[in-house]
């Protein structure tokens, strides 16, 4: 994803993980303070010890979901570049139900998002103490406070595998509102895999959510090709201009949207 920093002055990029996470955090030249931060450590206490409430217009985070994988290569000192064999496991430690797990869980019931603590807690005696659950324990104690620094205006985005997608959204539900849901991005990552009696998984989601409804979108436009004009708007008015024939049964703002890109077309 490519951020114009024109557009998104305040970002921060988080990683999830319970330790060697990095993050990214630009406040702007113009609000006076420093700018262009790597922050190198746990980003839940990154979160609440140097990121203000309501100071950050966009969030994208990858949190991985997979026991069986090597993640020595996300934590290296940035001194000798050594692994640093602390980070590791405390990393480990975050796909197994322990007492980091249920100190987490606490802090999530004995916060002020009612809706995260009900849903965390119809999770837990769904799944009881297992890996799963503590994953998603991890999660929902920083979904909250990826909420709380997230501006009014401001925009998240959460890339997932099918591993726990599921249950993200409906985290994701509570602390941001399903009212906030936003939409849906498919990543397909390949064409194909091998995978032995089940269809293949071959693709990621990104889930696209806003703090309010009154939230930042600068739509994209994309000027058509000379060969999309010549086979698509193929009627031509007593003007000159040249259109083509559309759907009325389409909703209001799809109609309008055509009606805006056709006649920029048509005129240009």
């Amino acid at each position: 994803m490519i951020l114009d920093r024109d557009v998104y002055q305040d970002v921060l990029l988080a990683f999830s993980s319970s330790s060697g996470d990095c993050g990214v955090h630009n406040l702007g030249a113009a609000a006076g303070k420093m700018a262009n931060h790597l922050y190198f450590g746990d980003n839940l206490e990154v979160l609440r010890d140097k990121i203000g409430t309501e100071t950050v217009d966009l969030i994208y985070l990858d949190p991985p979901f997979n026991s069986n994988a090597t993640y020595n290569v996300l934590f290296r000192s940035p001194k000798s570049g050594e692994q640093s064999q602390a980070q590791i496991e405390a990393f480990e430690d975050t796909w197994h139900w322990n007492e980091a797990a249920e100190r987490a869980y606490d802090e999530v019931m004995q916060g002020p998002n009612h809706d995260v603590a009900e849903m965390l807690r119809a999770m837990r005696t769904f799944l009881r103490d297992n890996d799963m659950m503590a994953y998603l324990t991890h999660m929902a104690v920083r979904l909250v406070e990826l909420h709380r620094v997230l501006k009014p205006t401001g925009s998240i985005y959460l890339h997932c595998d099918p591993t726990a997608s599921h249950y993200l959204k409906v985290l994701m539900d509570a602390v941001f509102g399903w009212d906030n849901y936003r939409g849906e991005i498919i990543w397909k990552r390949t064409s194909a895999h091998n995978d032995a009696k089940k269809y293949a998984s071959v693709h990621d989601t990104i889930y696209y959510y806003t703090k309010t409804s009154n939230y930042t979108w600068h739509q994209q436009y994309e000027a058509y090709s000379e060969s999309y004009i010549a086979t698509h708007f193929v009627h031509r008015d007593p003007d000159g201009r040249v259109f083509r024939r559309v759907d009325l049964s389409l909703e209001a703002p799809v109609l309008d949207q055509i009606s805006r890109t056709i006649t920029l077309q048509a005129t240009a």
